[in-house]
Formats: structure tokens, C-alpha cells, sequence
């Protein structure tokens, strides 16, 4: 049997294109979306490119312990095994922090990092069963350095990090890796959407201003964002690697970033984001 590979978050965005590229190389893909109202666009275009047989879209609410149980039997009755988890799903809750509330907090924690817990948790038996497999959660560069505007997701991200951290090094002994995917900014319309659904009504009139600036840096962001192939790239080089790595750093500036933030004084990285927002 080919090697059977579950993905979360399919609907649409990084979860959506890689189904779509590993079904078409063979694998055996288990798309997971909160709703299947969302599955047509993505049955179709496997259909499209003739991987309809590599794929099998299935139910799967990441926050929602019933529909969780239900996949793993699934994949018990249907495959036998798991070789490749990718945790995806997720999204980004923007705002100023002074004005988002705790139930938001709580609801980005639940799908960005609890979902993964909660899915890595269910299927973990399989693959130390197996004594072999391979988790890769998709992580950000906010997961490294937190930006205005996006303390709820850069929080989780950076939870994200520690979790997989952690994670790899427990499981290493039962010959199953863990992987994050530290990407940088995509055509997938995350920041876009984050900033759209700010509630201005809420936020005092100290930080219009400061708003105004994020939006507009959200937008020149979203127009100059890299093509999500890179990403897939890296999530296939992972999946026909004998030893991943635990990161792998992709995107636009992102590895700049990183090592600017290791080596620099906090005073310096302060300077240079504040003058990237008033330019």
C-alpha cells in the first residue's frame, strides 16, 4: 500500500495545495476539513489532475474530540496505518491585544495549538505501533518574532515551536520524527483575512492610526507574498526524507529575519519594525 498520509485544514490554503500535490505523487491522502460543504472545489480539481483515487476527503473539526476518534477509526478500518501527519489547520486572529477577548484567545489556542495536540495525541499509538512516522506541523515566522497586530497567533505559534520541540524529542526513540515548517508570507490570504476581520468598533480611537498602518502593511504583504509552491516543496522533501530535520525555514527574508532577531539587541529589532511600519 502506498504511504498513507493525513492533512488537516484542506479546505483551502497550504492544506489544499498539498493535498492536491501528494495525491498526484502517489500517496495515499486523507483530507480532513471542518465541513465537507468546502470538499467540491478539492474533489474536483484531483479530479482534474487525475490523483481522484490518492484522495479521501473526510470530516475532521481539530476541536472537536468526537470528530477526531471518529477519523482515527477510520483509519484503522480503511488503511491500517499512518505513516505522515501534517498539521495544518489553523488560522490567524489579528487585532490590537488591548481589545481582543479572552474567548478569542482561547478560540485561536484551541485550533492553532490544542487542535494539534489533540490530533498528534489520537494518532500517536498507530505510529509508535509501527515504530515509525512522521509529523510536520506548519509553523510561521511569527512562531520566532511576534508582530503588532498578531499577538494571538504569534503566541500560538510560538507555543507551536516549544510543542514540537518537545514532541521530537520524546518520540525519537520510537523512530517517528517531528518536523515544524517555520514559513514566511504566502498567497494564501492569512494576514489579508486577519486584518479584515479586526472589529474596529471595539478598538479605541488612539490606535486608528496605528490600524491604518497594519492594514496597509497587511496588503503590500499580501501582493508581494511568494508562490505556496515553496512550501509544498519543503512538505515533500520532508515526506522522502529517511531523517528530517526538526525546522525547516522557508519564505521570503525569513532566514534574515531569524538570525537578524539572534544577534541583535531587542532595541535594534524595535527601531527597524517601527520604521518599516511609519515608511
Amino acid at each position: 500500500m502506498n504511504k498513507v498520509v493525513l492533512i488537516t485544514g484542506t479546505s483551502s490554503g497550504f492544506g489544499y495545495f498539498i493535498s492536491l500535490e501528494l495525491a498526484s505523487k502517489g500517496y495515499q491522502v486523507v483530507s480532513t476539513m471542518r465541513s465537507l460543504n468546502n470538499s467540491q472545489q478539492l474533489k474536483e480539481e484531483a479530479n482534474k489532475v487525475g490523483c481522484k483515487n490518492n484522495m479521501d476527503v473526510v470530516k475532521m473539526d481539530v476541536t472537536i474530540e468526537s470528530d477526531i476518534r471518529d477519523v482515527v477509526q477510520y483509519i484503522k478500518e480503511n488503511y491500517g496505518k499512518i505513516d505522515i501527519l501534517i498539521n495544518n489547520a489553523g488560522y490567524c486572529l489579528g487585532g490590537i491585544s488591548e481589545f481582543i477577548t479572552v474567548k478569542e484567545w482561547e478560540r485561536q489556542f484551541a485550533t492553532n495549538l490544542f487542535g494539534v495536540i489533540s490530533v498528534t495525541n489520537a494518532f500517536l499509538p498507530i505510529m509508535r505501533k509501527q515504530r515509525s512516522g512522521k509529523i510536520i506541523n506548519i509553523g510561521s515566522i511569527s512562531g520566532r518574532i511576534g508582530l503588532p497586530g498578531l499577538s494571538p497567533y504569534a503566541s500560538s505559534k510560538f507555543a507551536l515551536e516549544g510543542y514540537s520541540e518537545s514532541l521530537r524529542l520524546e518520540l525519537l526513540p520510537f523512530n517517528i520524527s517531528v518536523s515544524i515548517i517555520e514559513a514566511g508570507s504566502y498567497n494564501t490570504k492569512i494576514w489579508e483575512k486577519a486584518m479584515k476581520n479586526i472589529d474596529t468598533k471595539v478598538t479605541h480611537h488612539d490606535y486608528s492610526k496605528y490600524l491604518s498602518t497594519l492594514y496597509k502593511n497587511a496588503e503590500t504583504t499580501s501582493k508581494k507574498a511568494s508562490n505556496p509552491i515553496e512550501v509544498i516543496n519543503i512538505v515533500q522533501k520532508i515526506c522522502r526524507s529517511k531523517r528530517p530535520r526538526l525546522r525547516y525555514i522557508v519564505g521570503n527574508g525569513v532566514r534574515l529575519t531569524i538570525f537578524l532577531k539572534s544577534i541583535l539587541p531587542w532595541s535594534w529589532i524595535e527601531y527597524m519594525i517601527g520604521r518599516k511600519l511609519k515608511n
